[in-house]
């Protein structure tokens, strides 16, 4: 793994434990699955690189917009799925024909691969990336590098 990689894996471990709360971003009072890649980004790159609006939980389904997917590209480097690398960000479609709409960070690949997320009703948890999991991915994306 990279060093930024370990970072992000580092850093989203950090805020286990941090209670579920839609919209929030604070590791330790409360965040969604959004506001933990939010606070991964701050912790590791600092300053978020856009005004996140204000979102309803079920991220646009009436309308079938991908606000969220259509977000990531614009911030961070997509990748193939199966190319997917620890500390990279995955966008979980929660049912068939819905919005994807659900974030988590790989944190560990191989035989056991696991995630990290914010996942209402348990808070930021890192989770086997079991097979129901895994087949809900359909994209992945990577944080830039830094400007140093």
């Amino acid at each position: 793994m990279t060093r930024l990689q370990q970072e992000i894996v580092a850093e989203a471990r950090r805020w286990i434990g941090t209670p579920y709360v839609h919209q929030a971003s604070c590791r330790g009072g409360g965040c969604d699955c959004l506001g933990l890649i939010r606070g991964v980004w701050r912790g590791v790159l600092g300053g978020e690189p856009a005004q996140v609006p204000a979102y309803t939980a079920d991220w646009s389904e009436a309308a079938g917009a991908e606000r969220l997917w259509e977000a990531a590209r614009k911030h961070l480097i997509e990748r193939p799925v199966p190319a997917a690398r620890p500390g990279d960000v995955l966008l979980f479609r929660m049912q068939g024909g819905a919005v994807a709409k659900h974030l988590g960070f790989l944190s560990q690949a191989g035989p056991t691969p696991a995630f990290v997320h914010a996942y209402s009703g348990h808070g930021v948890v890192e989770n086997s990336l079991s097979a129901p999991w895994a087949r809900r991915i359909v994209a992945c994306f990577a944080f830039p590098e830094r400007n140093n």
